[in-house]
């Protein structure tokens, strides 16, 4: 029901919770497990975060009557439940709601109590339990009525409320979003009719919904505008936005029509849900959220504009898109059993935005993006506080940590690894693969060893769908697919890789006409002549899917790893080969004697013989021995090289990137003349490529890409004509009063050009207070962030923390934008340290903003002194501090840095003397 002229929305997360999957399937008496049953004192009956399985509710109906003047709400739920043993107890889900009246009720409606039950709380689980003086018996089904209120939240969590600012009003937005703290348990929503109750107040009411998680349930109350289109197989689509914004919804809806489509025809499963609603939010903590048939975006997620959008932010909203929907298979149509597999979900939705994406829409060259997927996977998972993929999360700050890059970017790696070992039509499949685990699975849950047998079993479909096997389980450890020559054990070879944390590495050497083989754990905060370094590798072993190429024929040779060495025969007339082809696997390769020489040699003079794939992954792999103690830093450098050759945009940014985080690294560390030098290393290097960009939008995403980053630098390194490019730039736009666009790809560089003065500054956040972009807006903040005046940065700080003109959802990027800056690096932290309570307050501890804020602050710090003050800092909030993984994170991540300081910086000083003679 709705008190003003607005639009309900099927959206998010269920009020109350409910059990977990696993009441479905496992009997309660198979775990111990009691119901309790009434002694006469009442206390909460439940001790553990996971709701018990003795009850499974079936069925929901819900009433909201969200109230915009009064910023609160009431509702009632009904929740048809089904009692698997005697109890006089329910246990729910809850938080912040008020409840005012429960009741059960038996299947004839009639009352169970003709009291109104007592509710108990236990507020650090979020549950409520209900008792009833009367035994609920086994075997039986009621009904469960609540009436509840509560106020219109702050934040980002349960059901919230936003202002939204319009050229007409200000008026309320409210959305509901809490996807880690609900069970991901099935129960059993389309508007059907809009009834008018009184004066301006109406009751939208909806279709049952299918058979769901109750954390894809939301809902949404709003005033926007849409725009919609229907699909091949008729599901009507339809993005919405604030109406000042509709204009910038049409690039969305293409996108999201062609990727049901696709999706579609790849799963061969039809979408099954009437209508898909995309919906661009003022406010909202995450980028997206795949709620089924309602995914709510940022609006930057999902709104471009031709006139101010890059084409990186076009790549993004396709991206993202791609994502969501493709969580209506891999999330929603199928859902992990349990948090701690939650990457059976993302993992999977962000391998398939590179799926999508290349498929829909090849020109955005998506492919060239997937390997820094990966390399930010083997940032984080190359610390020894990392997670494997499959971790316990029994609280809801674990829960909330699961959201990470290890479920997200590893667990697209790996997926990625295996596709390309089984090969596409093993892994989509038909009768096997990915799409028998869903069709397998549908309206249900699933675990990681569903998906390892629908990928390796090889009964019909018709046995599989009936849950028939078609072999013992003899035959299925020794089994299903010969590969290579050589028998593999999926479920064995994947819980290496989900079940230990970390990366291999594989030490490559050559002995006669035998390649030789070895793997350790690969980390880059511990040194191979640490005396922890034997601890730190004991118990790690990996069944690692090799491949690799030699220089005598183009065949990708394959071969699996399952011991601590192996051998393979390669011939004597090899001269070079190089390991992880493509980087399709996921781990380090290090190329022991004089391994690393041959291959600077064979880029210095025939770089093309590899992919531009596979010399991106060799600087990659050289920088990040270089911190783990495997390979010298002039090495590295050496290597590097040869990219003046190079024309391919990915290896030649990863050369530079190197670079340029030396360049910052010093500067931060206020080493003036090896920043100068090294600045002019940088731009005597790639003034070539530097030259050749035009200030422009023309060319191919590639060449874009390397214009937005090379021109970028080198107006931060004052290149005198990239800056009088830039500020005539920047003088032109201020002079049109915002008539003039200038090219996207450039924008931000202008931009951060034109804030280094007072007026440029005060002109560009005039400008962000107006704009109705929020794709410019970022561009306008990042160069808001750029100002070296102190002052400034405080004041945008200040902003954000207040939340009107910077929104809070983009505080913890302006404070990771202001810790970028060599200036603004200790004030960041500072504010952090000063502020921790309210920011818990607004993100909640363990959610990916926090994650964020403490890895993004602390990221570079690389002194002692720094080591000390992030330590003294977490002991001031060790309570908080010790359900953080992130803070266990942040402090292996400065060991580092001032490992690779003390090791490297000499030698990065004299390498640098050395070039500029």
């Amino acid at each position: 029901m709705l008190d003003f002229v607005s639009l309900l929305l099927a959206v998010k997360v269920f009020l109350v919770g409910s059990q977990t999957s696993e009441q479905a399937t496992n009997p309660p008496s198979s775990t111990g497990e009691q119901p309790p049953l009434a002694d006469g004192n009442l206390s909460f009956p439940w001790s553990r975060l996971r709701l018990p399985r003795y009850i499974v509710p079936l069925h929901y109906h819900l009433l909201l009557h969200p109230n915009l003047t009064t910023l609160r709400f009431t509702g009632s739920v009904q929740i048809q439940i089904d009692v698997h043993n005697n109890t006089n107890w329910v246990v729910l889900h809850s938080k912040g709601l008020q409840i005012s009246k429960a009741t059960i009720l038996d299947p004839d409606l009639a009352h169970v109590s003709d009291q109104v039950l007592p509710v108990l709380h236990n507020p650090s689980h979020e549950q409520i339990g209900i008792f009833s003086p009367r035994v609920l018996s086994s075997g039986q089904k009621y009904f469960l009525y609540i009436e509840f209120e509560a106020e219109l939240a702050d934040g980002f969590y349960g059901f919230y409320k936003k202002q939204v600012s319009s050229k007409l009003q200000s008026q309320f937005l409210c959305a509901d979003q809490e996807e880690p703290r609900k069970n991901p348990q099935r129960s059993s929503g389309f508007q059907i009719k809009t009834t008018p109750l009184s004066g301006e107040l109406f009751e939208d009411q909806f279709a049952p919904s299918v058979t769901m998680s109750t954390y894809l349930v939301a809902f949404i109350v709003c005033d926007f505008k849409s725009v919609s289109a229907t699909t091949s197989s008729g599901v009507k689509v339809s993005i919405y936005a604030a109406p000042e914004k509709w204009k910038q919804t049409h690039y969305a809806l293409e996108v999201a029509v062609k990727m049901l489509d696709f999706y579609e025809e790849y799963f061969n499963i039809r979408y099954p849900l009437p209508k898909q609603d995309l919906i661009a939010i003022p406010d909202f903590q995450v980028g997206a959220m795949e709620n089924w048939g309602l995914t709510t975006y940022r609006e930057t997620s999902l709104l471009y504009e031709p006139l101010t959008s890059s084409i990186s932010d076009k790549l993004w909203v396709t991206m993202v898109i791609g994502h969501e929907l493709a969580h209506q298979w891999f999330g929603n149509l199928v859902t992990m059993d349990w948090w701690n597999d939650i990457w059976l979900n993302e993992g999977f939705a962000r391998y398939m935005e590179y799926i999508s994406v290349e498929a829909t829409y090849p020109d955005l060259q998506v492919e060239e993006y997937q390997l820094h997927t990966c390399f930010a996977a083997f940032g984080l998972d190359s610390l020894n506080s990392s997670r494997p993929i499959s971790s316990p999360a029994e609280s809801t700050t674990q829960i909330e940590e699961m959201f990470d890059t290890v479920s997200y970017d590893k667990g697209a790696c790996v997926l990625h690894m295996l596709r390309h070992f089984l090969t596409e039509e093993v892994f989509q499949g038909g009768t096997s693969g990915i799409v028998r685990y869903l069709r397998k699975h549908s309206y249900g849950n699933a675990q990681n060893q569903d998906l390892w047998d629908s990928l390796a079993n090889t009964c019909s479909e018709d046995d599989f769908t009936s849950g028939k096997h078609c072999y013992s389980s003899d035959q299925a450890s020794k089994n299903a697919y010969l590969f290579a020559g050589e028998h593999l054990n999926l479920t064995a070879m994947m819980n290496t890789w989900t079940l230990q944390k970390g990366i291999p590495l594989v030490t490559v050497s050559r002995k006669g006409p035998r390649l030789l083989l070895r793997q350790n754990r690969f980390l880059r905060t511990v040194l191979p002549s640490d005396p922890q370094w034997a601890a730190v590798q004991q118990g790690f072993l990996w069944h690692i899917p090799l491949t690799y190429k030699t220089d005598t024929s183009n065949t990708i040779h394959r071969h699996l790893m399952t011991s601590p060495t192996d051998s393979i025969h390669i011939g004597e007339e090899v001269s070079w080969v190089k390991v992880n082809s493509d980087m399709t696997g996921y781990y380090v390769v290090h190329y022991a004697d004089d391994g690393w020489d041959v291959i600077v040699k064979l880029l210095r003079e025939n770089h093309t013989a590899l992919s531009y794939k596979d010399r991106t992954h060799l600087i990659h792999n050289a920088f990040q021995l270089v911190t783990a103690g495997h390979l010298k830093l002039t090495k590295a450098l050496e290597l590097i090289g040869y990219v003046q050759l190079e024309k391919h945009t990915v290896p030649l940014l990863e050369g530079l990137g190197y670079l340029q985080f030396f360049y910052h690294m010093t500067e931060r560390m206020d080493e003036p003349l090896l920043t100068m030098n090294l600045g002019k290393y940088i731009l005597q290097f790639f003034g070539a490529v530097i030259d050749q960009q035009t200030w422009s939008d023309s060319g191919t995403v590639s060449e874009r890409r390397l214009r937005s980053e090379v021109l970028s630098l080198a107006c931060h390194l004052e290149y005198p004509p990239c800056l009088e490019r830039a500020n005539q730039l920047f003088k032109d736009w201020l002079h049109s009063n915002g008539t003039l666009n200038l090219p996207t790809d450039v924008a931000e560089t202008v931009f951060a050009v034109g804030a280094q003065d007072e007026h440029g500054w005060t002109s560009l956040l005039n400008t962000y207070k107006i704009s109705l972009s929020d794709a410019q807006k970022d561009k306008i903040l990042s160069a808001l962030t750029s100002s070296k005046s102190k002052d400034k940065l405080h004041r945008l700080l200040a902003m954000g923390l207040e939340g009107n003109v910077i929104r809070s959802q983009d505080l913890s990027h302006l404070i990771l934008m202001i810790s970028r800056n060599a200036r603004g690096h200790h004030l960041a932290w500072n504010f952090v340290k000063k502020n921790w309570d309210t920011l818990v307050e607004k993100f909640q501890l363990g959610s990916f903003c926090i994650r964020n804020i403490i890895m993004g602050t602390t990221g570079k710090f690389s002194s002692p002194e720094e080591l000390t003050d992030v330590q003294q800092f977490f002991e001031t909030i060790k309570e908080q501090a010790s359900q953080l993984r992130a803070t266990q994170l942040a402090l292996d991540n400065v060991h580092k840095n001032i490992r690779w300081v003390q090791r490297n910086l000499e030698s990065l000083r004299i390498w640098v003397n050395e070039q500029m003679k």
